[in-house]
């Protein structure tokens, strides 16, 4: 089992005739995914010739929009690579298709246009909340090990497992799939560091808590904001499996932004140290370093 990605996925490109989307195309296809097909409305008509993971060549249509993308391939899942100035518009065009899932790797996005796309896409779904689940922007996207591969995550890191990760941090996702590559995943999520973001932590551990393969959940968390603090009182009333989290930035220093654009403490709020008294309180435990985070996990899910 996994979240929101298996091997039935299929899963168009926006930007696919870009330099980021043609070699994170070419990765994907070598993860096994089931790439169908790519958006570039200036380039509609032609194809793009890949190699697939058994070594075939393949050619991927360009088509003009996503709705007519997912018309004619039946994909499911979009994953954008689009320079930020038009990222708005990109992740309009998929809400409008109504795509499910759409996955949005670009990093620098004006707050106020993740603001937009996302009241936007809440509006549109009305009473029975959004139809398209967005992951991101500014994250590596979503693997689901040995099935599928929708963003910027190296697919060779570990293989299929128990454990659920999701992660504010791109590399830190990276990290601890790393450290824990003998046990393997059945998901890795990253989220993205903006202020502005569509899946949360609580999004992503209220579907691993619904998953039975899933045994253990793992989540990354950094400084800045209360998503750490909203997630742990989500835990502590709805979570049976054991959390093992991390916070990053304990050295920190105040009223400084730090690599993500969401990580900035300010009067005291949003503090490494606040956000793991937070967890510890809802029976989350929590590493002071990604090394130790990861010997809590392998320890807790020995146990199990």
């Amino acid at each position: 089992m996994s979240i929101f990605l298996n091997k039935d996925s299929k899963v168009i490109v926006q930007g696919i005739t870009g330099g980021e989307g043609t070699k994170h195309t070419a990765l994907m296809l070598k993860a096994g995914t089931q790439v169908v097909g790519g958006v570039n409305a200036r380039k509609a008509g032609t194809e793009v010739s890949h190699v697939d993971k058994d070594g075939k060549e393949v050619s991927l249509p360009v088509f003009g929009s996503v709705a007519e993308a997912m018309k004619e391939t039946g994909a499911d899942v979009s994953i954008a690579f689009v320079p930020p100035a038009f990222s708005k518009d990109a992740i309009i065009e998929a809400i409008d298709a109504e795509i499910p899932l759409l996955v949005v790797i670009t990093e620098g996005i004006p707050v106020q246009d993740s603001a937009y796309a996302w009241a936007y896409n809440l509006e549109k779904g009305g009473a029975k909340g959004p139809r398209t689940r967005i992951i991101g922007p500014n994250c590596p996207g979503i693997i689901t090990p040995g099935e599928s591969l929708v963003g910027i995550t190296p697919n060779n890191i570990t293989g299929k497992g128990p454990i659920g990760l999701v992660s504010k941090s791109g590399t830190l996702t990276y990290q601890m799939m790393y450290e824990l590559r003998d046990l393997g995943f059945s998901t890795a999520i990253g989220i993205g560091g903006d202020p502005v973001i569509g899946t949360t932590h609580i999004d992503a551990i209220e579907a691993f808590e619904k998953d039975p393969e899933t045994k253990i959940i793992v989540m990354i968390g950094e400084i800045g904001g209360d998503a750490e603090e909203k997630a742990a009182d989500y835990i502590k009333a709805n979570v049976s499996k054991p959390v093992i989290g991390y916070v990053a930035g304990f050295t920190a220093p105040e009223g400084k932004t730090m690599g993500h654009a969401g990580a900035i403490v300010s009067d005291g709020a949003g503090t490494a140290e606040g956000k793991k008294e937070a967890l510890e309180a809802a029976g989350v435990k929590v590493g002071k370093t990604p090394s130790a985070t990861a010997a809590l996990a392998r320890e807790i899910l020995e146990s199990l």
